[in-house]
């Protein structure tokens, strides 16, 4: 009979013991190494992404905007007197001249005020010629009387001198000598004092006549005003060009000030543009821009720029040269293009989607054997529309993935299928 000894199964019991601590520190060891394991690169399909190679040379740095053309000339056109709509006589979208009669008024107030202050300009007149008829008389009588007084101012002085002479021989008395000169002296002040009575009398012809006149002026003017008030009742276009809205009706009445209709020159055209705040930072006044009509591209340049910011965006007013591609209306929508400026000898490349200027981002570089793409950080500077300036982190050469790609922001290597 075969007796178990004791030393065998304890050494079996440590065998299974350290069996089991290797096992386990094994399987610790895996974990631990598979947990420092990086992700499998993930596999995209190359024909879905959208690539672009960095090149070295000019870049042209342009910014763009959706907008519409609008008329460089319009004119509103508006009720300078009150009334009442008696016609229209042209309907929107006709072709008109400046004299061209869109629509006639009726107002018999201005009508009666217009008789009215004729009648009171020709009752002025009149009172201007009969003020005139008087004071000329008056002068007449003063300076007749004046002529009078020196003439016998005359024949007394002459009387004075030959009795001063006839004294001198004893033939006349003192007395009579006296009597003479005084009567000369008498009439020297008369002369004297008629002289001032006809200047006195012109001064007052002169201010009364001019007082009557303002009068009349100012009564003309009246006349003047009623007339063109008369004649604002007879609506005209003002300018060479196209009706294009009419906003009143027959038989309404219309106030001083308020729009009746517009007039547009469709041959005179420009682009307005809506350009984004953040882009329209560089625009200046003369900036060449290209204008897609859909039909058809014009040049222009930038004349005008809204200081003001509205919804995010800022509107440029664009110029346009040549002829009009056939299409090219009012409220026109287009697309236009402005060119900023041209950057030379730099490195650029097509614009990623979420390339911002002067921003660092992640973006994926092609591998020289194009099987995959690694992440890289570039540095980029002044954009345009469709590219931006590299500034670091790429050369001449290299093929960069330009779409979205979010998705592999975990990632730094993908692989291309």
């Amino acid at each position: 009979m075969d007796i178990p000894r004791k030393s065998a199964a304890k050494k079996r019991r440590v065998r299974r013991i350290l069996y089991a601590l290797t096992a386990v520190v094994a399987v610790a060891l895996i974990t631990v190494g598979v947990s420092r394991l990086k992700p499998a690169a993930p596999s995209v399909d190359d024909a879905t992404l959208w690539k672009g190679t960095v090149t070295r040379g000019p870049m042209l740095r342009n910014v763009r905007g959706l907008g519409t053309l609008v008329p460089e000339e319009i004119r509103y056109v508006p009720a300078i007197s009150t009334g009442r709509i008696e016609k229209r006589l042209v309907q929107p979208g006709a072709q008109v001249k400046a004299d061209t009669v869109l629509m006639e008024l009726t107002n018999p107030e201005i009508q009666q005020a217009f008789v009215d202050a004729e009648s009171q300009l020709r009752g002025a007149g009149a009172n201007l010629t009969t003020l005139k008829v008087q004071m000329d008389k008056t002068i007449l009588d003063q300076e007749a009387s004046l002529a009078q007084v020196s003439s016998d101012f005359k024949k007394a002085k002459m009387q004075y001198e030959v009795n001063d002479s006839l004294a001198t021989q004893g033939l006349k008395s003192k007395l009579e000598l006296q009597l003479s000169q005084i009567a000369a002296e008498d009439l020297d002040n008369r002369v004297t004092l008629e002289r001032k009575r006809l200047a006195g009398s012109r001064a007052e012809a002169k201010a009364r006549l001019a007082a009557e006149d303002e009068k009349v002026r100012q009564l003309r003017d009246a006349v003047q005003l009623k007339r063109r008030q008369l004649d604002a009742l007879i609506v005209r276009a003002g300018i060479d060009g196209e009706l294009q809205t009419v906003a009143v009706q027959v038989g309404q009445q219309v106030t001083l000030g308020q729009e009746l209709a517009r007039v547009a020159n469709p041959k005179r055209l420009k682009a307005e543009l809506k350009i984004s705040e953040t882009q329209a930072k560089d625009i200046q006044l003369g900036q060449p821009v290209s204008v897609d009509t859909r039909n058809g591209i014009i040049a222009g340049r930038v004349i005008r720029i809204d200081p003001s910011v509205q919804n995010g965006t800022r509107t440029v007013d664009a110029s346009l040269e040549g002829e009009l591609p056939k299409g090219a209306v009012p409220d026109l929508s287009v697309d236009g293009t402005i060119q900023l400026e041209k950057l030379d000898n730099i490195l650029w490349v097509n614009r990623p989607v979420h390339g911002s200027e002067n921003a660092t981002i992640g973006i994926f570089k092609l591998d020289p054997d194009r099987a995959g793409a690694s992440r890289v950080q570039v540095k980029l500077g002044k954009g345009s529309v469709t590219t931006i300036e590299v500034i670091d982190g790429l050369k001449e050469g290299d093929i960069v993935i330009l779409s979205d790609t979010t998705q592999w922001d975990n990632n730094d290597r993908i692989r291309l299928n």
